[in-house]
């Protein structure tokens, strides 16, 4: 009981949280202070300091609940500014706390429907069938019978985000004050983001609203279903919803039991994903197996839209500009999309970041894709959150949110069907969302713009030559030939090199079964490819080793 009441106290929740954090960061000093070398007896030590922490972190969040679960969720996602380590641990901080007694759920329903429960209700559980850090949920029955679910904003739950919010703010002073991050990333910003994505989940109405968009979008997807609303009886502080009889996706006893075929639903799962995470518009940014419900007769049900991010369409031009940078090998073009997308901090180094970028493709474009599995989809995902938190990148909180769903929603469809391979169900998705909207041959039509520029810019110097040569002194005339030559040979060193990286690019695409070529074409285009360009690079050679020479000799 005194916990109870110690936790609705301001200067005991600040000082609770402000205290841990200054304690994790005279850890950390002490730590690097005493370890000036690194080595595997070092990195062990240091991995389980993460871990204590992150252990420590994680009891706290649980005994006071409130801002620290939230935001132990919000660092989950941010591989950019956490150890792996101690996210791992997050990653176990479930949002479910104690219920609060039911009279305190009651006195803010009636206050919120100015009435009392049986005006509204025939009856209502007071045991609550879920409870977490924002609200708690009750089954419940109108009065015609039909079964509701009732969600409850916690007792006093705005007064302790209140309070929290002043203690992140002195945590956040604190980390920009004492610790690299202040350099490294933007935590004003950061900060903003927490306080809108949290103060979002606190506005029963904004889930309303996220709720009717989500069951509008999705109301022809097959074997999907999203609960129905009651407008009328949903505020700020309360959110009455159809209520669904089912159970967790995981549940594979439940799915054995009722003859559901799991592939079919791991499908089902996939494609759902894939249409919110490829397309413009909104995606669930907390798509954990409490909010994947299953239907005896296997019909997917999703739950729960306090939280989602935004894809906007922007930025799924971005995303595509940024893959065929890749592709093309123009990693210009990659940070281009990065600064587009808020990826970059200002005082990164572009430079050293397309060298880093350019050696990441490398070593994924060596290894075999064809093996590609979820497994290797996480590991992906863990090296490319270890590559973004060295880097002057801060991934904007939409961004985050959607590599977090991402990764959640690859567990859960390894869980409920192990079988998945996630390229063949991919492959003709991403063929797909490459060509765009608008042409189903945009992507290719972009490659061949980019490798064809070369042949659109003609030497001038052959049309100077032609115009001006009977015009001119001998002198000229000589200078002139010399740089037409140059210009021949230059021109045609590039052309075959397009046409030697082209045939790689086209040799790739075809092991990969992007395109339906066979292989050896895109092999003999690169071999033409490159002897054509050592030939015209050699022949250059010579030819500007002979005009030096000549130019000596007038002298």
């Amino acid at each position: 009981m005194g916990n109870r009441r110690m936790k609705y106290i301001s200067i005991y929740r600040i000082t609770v949280i402000v205290w841990m954090a200054a304690k994790f960061l005279l850890q950390i000093f002490w730590f690097q202070t005493r370890h000036r070398m690194w080595d595997q007896e070092t990195k062990r030590a240091w991995k389980e300091l993460l871990e204590k922490q992150a252990r420590e972190y994680r009891e706290k969040a649980i005994l006071l609940g409130g801002l620290l679960i939230k935001f132990g969720q919000f660092l989950s996602s941010r591989g950019d500014l956490l150890p792996q380590s101690f996210i791992e641990e997050l990653e176990g901080l479930v949002d479910r706390v104690e219920p609060t007694p039911f009279r305190y759920s009651r006195r803010i329903i009636e206050k919120e429907w100015k009435a009392p429960l049986d005006h509204f209700l025939s009856h209502i559980d007071e045991q609550a069938v879920a409870s977490a850090s924002i609200g708690e949920v009750y089954k419940a029955f109108l009065k015609d019978g039909t079964p509701v679910a009732v969600k409850v904003q916690r007792y006093r739950v705005n007064d302790i985000f209140k309070m929290d919010f002043k203690a992140l703010r002195i945590v956040f002073w604190m980390l920009s004050r004492f610790t690299r991050y202040g350099k490294k990333a933007d935590l004003k910003a950061l900060y903003r983001e927490v306080v809108l994505v949290i103060s979002n989940e606190l506005d029963f109405t904004m889930e309303l609203k996220n709720g009717l968009h989500f069951k509008s979008r999705f109301q022809d997807f097959p074997s999907l279903y999203i609960p129905d609303y009651y407008e009328d009886l949903s505020t700020n502080r309360v959110l009455v919803m159809e209520w669904i009889e089912g159970t967790k996706i995981t549940d594979l006893s439940f799915i054995h039991n009722h003859g559901i075929n799991r592939e079919q639903l791991a499908k089902t799962l996939f494609d759902l994903g894939i249409d919110q995470f490829l397309y413009a518009g909104m995606f669930h940014a907390d798509p954990h197996a409490g909010n994947l419900m299953l239907k005896s007769d296997g019909t997917l049900v999703l739950i729960d839209f306090g939280m989602v991010g935004e894809v906007r369409n922007e930025d799924v031009h971005s995303l595509r500009k940024m893959i065929q940078g890749f592709i093309l090998d123009d990693y210009d073009k990659v940070i281009e999309a990065l600064r587009e997308m808020e990826f970059l901090l200002e005082h990164a180094d572009t430079e050293h970041m397309k060298k880093l970028l350019k050696q990441t493709t490398t070593m994924y474009l060596e290894g075999n894709f064809d093996k590609l599995d979820a497994h290797m989809m996480n590991d992906i995902l863990n090296e490319m959150q270890e590559f973004v938190k060295e880097q002057p990148i801060q991934l904007p909180a939409d961004y985050a949110f959607l590599g977090r769903a991402t990764s959640i929603i690859i567990g859960v469809l390894t869980t409920i069907y192990p079988k998945v391979d996630l390229i063949q169900w991919g492959r003709p998705v991403m063929k797909e969302w490459m060509a765009g909207e608008d042409s189903a041959y945009a992507l290719y039509k972009n490659i061949a713009k980019e490798t064809a520029r070369p042949l659109l810019s003609l030497p001038r110097a052959l049309v100077n030559y032609l115009e001006d040569g009977d015009k001119q002194r001998k002198a000229e005339q000589v200078r002139q030939s010399h740089q037409l030559y140059h210009q021949f040979y230059l021109f045609y060193s590039l052309l075959f090199f397009v046409i030697f990286a082209a045939g790689g690019v086209l040799t790739g695409l075809s092991v990969m079964e992007v395109v339906f070529f066979p292989v050896w074409i895109g092999e003999a285009a690169a071999g033409v490819g490159a002897a054509g360009w050592l030939f015209f690079m050699i022949s250059h050679f010579r030819l500007l080793k002979k005009y030096h020479q000549n130019r000596r000799n007038e002298r």
